[in-house]
């Protein structure tokens, strides 16, 4: 089915929708007693109307004309419908992200907008739920917001995250996992996923996004009624603070990584190029006391300088290098020599002179030292340390790059001007159904609510975010699901960012409500829930790029005990 039919199919039902919700007309009847026409006393004769038809029991429509119910299975139907509008919204506003992406590429799009509209559902519903009726009645509705929050937070550290270890899994060796190789089934410690180090410092980024929820829960802590507003608006200043320099980080992200690559494929090829100096000079390239030896690199550069001209020319370099294997890290000999000359040449005249050859090889068999004694090697003589630290640069190389992404990229866009369009529709589109259904969405859930008793945060916690979160699930799982350690580490990317922005911008706009409206801060059960799975969680994928299969079933695990210990907190320890 082509992609025109399924949008047009999707716009046709979401108006379908909300024309079945127009305004319905009815009459309440007057406050005199109604006679059944057979009794002569017309007092005895009254027919009495059911309690449940009661002024109390009546609700308020949203903008004056969507349906609103008392009933539980009205206000069910109510959430389902409404659930499924904003799941549509983000879905289009996903959609018109992607496209954008397409045509602008990365920087400010992927770092600034798209983290941005792929929270604002959220950031809707929360707003919502703080803005509408009274003090009282905000102060009743907001935890409506804070269940979505807390609830999309943790949904994505456990569930997702343990389905996308589960569907993604592959054989581990030597710490790593092969890609697309899963023939161990489902050994809890033999299969699993691997993710690079840039997924890694995602995880940290998240476990620091938490620092407002500390700092608005201090009053609480240290049993403090009296600054409680002020940590609030302070909290409020961190978390956009974090919020700049997150979007900041996102947008040169890329520069840091090519960067960060880029030097270590040159200390690769330096390595590899003294690895190789060692084996032509014997091992002897340091003195007793650990100091390079001077003489026998003079006597290599001797070997080396073919017409004995006293420099090194790219030709010359160029024989040199032909005897090491660069493969693994993809680099060709022009692009060795390149690199070495870029790194010997002092003087800048594309000639390597004897006096250069000797400062750079002992200017890197310093460093290559400096590792040794910080790992512990023994002994100023040994040549060991070389090869180690060699097989320790490949393995960060390994850990920064997981592939070349260009494999993974698209078909050239063939109408610019037609896809930006459709971008900005689908854009426009998602923001409208967000901005009004968001507002709907959070009175069913305050009725539903009131209808059977149970309190809104539970109801949020685990309706609303399947409908925010869910096209965002649905596709990093598939994503996943391809068994390479390159789309497994941008789906945990994916997750970790996603934490993140509900920790910066969705408890920013969840801070402002509380600080302008006057609101009550009264959920340290709540925050605790989200500390406890975004630290577990973070810490444990901040110091470790292998996952086995063990690990999914933890993080799934930590669900059930979110809410068992929101429920336990509040209702036995009676923390709210």
């Amino acid at each position: 089915m082509s992609p025109y039919l399924t949008s047009h199919r999707s716009f046709f039902l979401i108006l379908w929708i909300i024309i079945l919700c127009g305004y319905a007309h009815a009459r309440f009847f007057s406050r005199d007693p109604l006679s059944d026409g057979v009794s002569a006393n017309s007092w005895e004769g009254i027919l009495r109307l059911p309690s449940a038809i009661t002024a109390e029991s009546t609700c308020e429509q949203t903008y004056g004309f969507l349906p609103c119910t008392t009933t539980v299975l009205g206000n069910l139907f109510l959430i389902i419908v409404y659930g499924f509008l904003m799941f549509k919204a983000a879905t289009f506003l996903s959609g018109g992200s992607e496209l954008l992406l397409e045509i602008l590429g990365p920087g400010i799009v992927g770092g600034l907008f798209l983290p941005i509209l792929g929270a604002l559902p959220d950031a809707m519903l929360i707003l919502v739920s703080g803005l509408s009726g009274s003090k009282e009645t905000a102060q009743s509705q907001v935890s409506v917001g804070m269940g979505l929050l807390a609830g999309s937070t943790v949904l994505l550290l456990t569930i997702i995250w343990g389905t996308c270890v589960i569907v993604g899994k592959c054989d581990i060796e030597g710490s790593i996992a092969i890609d697309s190789r899963d023939t161990r089934g489902f050994s809890l410690t033999g299969s699993g996923v691997s993710t690079d180090i840039w997924t890694s410092y995602a995880a940290r980024i998240m476990v620091i996004s938490v620092l407002p929820f500390v700092i608005v829960q201090l009053p609480q802590i240290l049993n403090s009624t009296s600054g409680r507003h002020l940590a609030v608006l302070i909290a409020l200043i961190v978390s956009l603070c974090l919020l700049v320099a997150y979007c900041l980080y996102q947008i040169f992200q890329p520069w840091i990584q090519r960067r960060k690559l880029e030097y270590i494929k040159h200390k690769h090829v330096i390595l590899g190029l003294l690895t190789h100096l060692k084996k032509r000079a014997l091992g002897r390239l340091l003195k007793d006391d650990g100091e390079p030896d001077k003489e026998v690199i003079r006597k290599l550069f001797a070997t080396i300088d073919e017409n004995q001209d006293g420099n090194l020319t790219h030709n010359e370099l160029r024989a040199l290098v032909i005897g090491i294997q660069f493969e693994e890290i993809d680099l060709d000999h022009d692009d060795a020599v390149k690199r070495i000359m870029d790194d010997f040449d002092t003087s800048g005249n594309r000639l390597v002179d004897e006096e250069e050859f000797v400062n750079g090889v002992c200017r890197w068999l310093l460093r290559a030292q400096r590792a040794r004694v910080a790992s512990g090697d023994a002994g100023p003589h040994t040549m060991k340390f070389l090869s180690n630290f060699h097989t320790e640069t490949k393995r960060e190389h390994d850990l920064l790059d997981v592939g070349d992404q260009s494999n993974e990229e698209a078909e050239g866009i063939e109408n610019v001007k037609w896809t930006s369009i459709k971008a900005v529709l689908l854009l426009l589109l998602g923001t409208i159904i967000a901005a009004a259904f968001a507002d709907p969405l959070v009175d069913a859930v305050d009725n539903f609510s009131d209808a059977t008793s149970i309190p809104a945060f539970f109801i949020s916690f685990i309706a609303l975010p399947l409908a925010t979160n869910s096209s965002e699930a649905v596709s990093a799982i598939i994503f996943a699901s391809r068994d390479k350690r390159q789309t497994a580490s941008l789906t945990f990317s994916e997750i970790y960012g996603a934490v993140t922005m509900n920790n910066v911008l969705c408890l920013s706009v969840f801070l402002a409500l509380v600080y302008v409206r006057g609101l009550t801060w009264d959920f340290s059960s709540e925050v605790l829930v989200i500390l406890v799975v975004c630290i577990v969680v973070g810490v444990f994928a901040s110091f470790r790029t292998v996952f086995p299969l063990w690990t999914s079933i933890l993080a799934i695990l930590l669900y059930p005990f979110s809410l068992a210990l929101v429920y336990v907190l509040d209702y036995v320890f009676g923390w709210s």
